[in-house]
């Protein structure tokens, strides 16, 4: 992602790369930023990520680990500049920390940065309110074997969507996975199954499975760059509004 990140950056009107940064032992620290990404110089360096606090930037694109997202958004509040959250898999603690954050700096906060993702949690919203409790809801997604959180933050997010439009609490409803005889299935819950394998960029397809018919939504991304050009676009947008908590609805304006 950071190679996509350095050349959405490059291709997206209106932003500079100023800056790039890694963990302290990575193997790219002291190289150019565009010669990793695609061998074309960009004349930004790698600097490890003690380095930020000095750096120059307006707005900070974060695609880690919770623990790195946590110090990078510290830094941005020190430097009062503009974050984009691209990583998943933060705990409550960490949402109260971007949330607290949100207080003094503008944040956009979201589990997946595709447009077309953004439009399904619209879809998904209606089709949960139009069926309600008629049908049994699954989560399928699917990602490369080196994401290390499951489920996806974006399968996550799906699943709040749904329970929110259903009136349920998605801490109470949610099975993760089935094994062994588990008993008739409770229409009231949300079903959710993780594949990991190979390079897949990102699958997710929820299944409302009713009596007759079932009804699929689906989303397949191809390729990164479907990811890195959505969070240049919510970079561009970010820096120019007021602090606060923002997601991708807010940066396509469909909120």
């Amino acid at each position: 992602m950071g190679r996509q990140l350095v050349l959405a950056c490059r291709n997206a009107e209106g932003l500079t790369l100023s800056a790039a940064f890694e963990a302290p032992d990575a193997p790219a620290i002291g190289q150019d930023a565009g010669q990793v990404a695609d061998g074309q110089a960009a004349g930004v360096f790698i600097s490890p990520a003690s380095q930020r606090p000095e750096a120059g930037f307006d707005v900070l694109v974060d695609f880690t680990r919770p623990e790195p997202a946590l110090d990078a958004l510290s830094d941005c509040v020190k430097k009062q500049a503009a974050m984009v959250i691209g990583t998943t898999g933060f705990d409550d603690t960490g949402v109260a920390a971007i949330r607290e954050a949100a207080r003094s700096i503008p944040v956009v906060y979201a589990p997946n940065y595709s447009a077309g993702v953004t439009l399904s949690f619209k879809l998904l919203e209606l089709a949960a309110r139009a069926l309600g409790d008629t049908v049994d809801i699954e989560v399928i997604e699917a990602h490369h074997r080196h994401k290390v959180d499951a489920p996806s933050g974006t399968a996550l997010k799906m699943g709040e969507v749904l329970a929110q439009a259903l009136g349920r609490d998605l801490s109470d409803c949610a099975v993760y996975g089935r094994e062994g005889h588990t008993g008739a299935r409770d229409r009231k819950t949300i079903g959710f199954e993780t594949i990991r394998g190979g390079d897949i960029v990102g699958e997710h397809t929820v299944l409302f499975a009713g009596d007759g018919e079932r009804i699929e939504i689906s989303h397949k991304a191809s390729s990164r760059m479907t990811f890195a050009s959505g969070a240049m676009r919510a970079a561009g947008w970010v820096a120019d509004q007021p602090a606060g908590l923002y997601d991708m609805t807010d940066v396509l304006g469909i909120r």
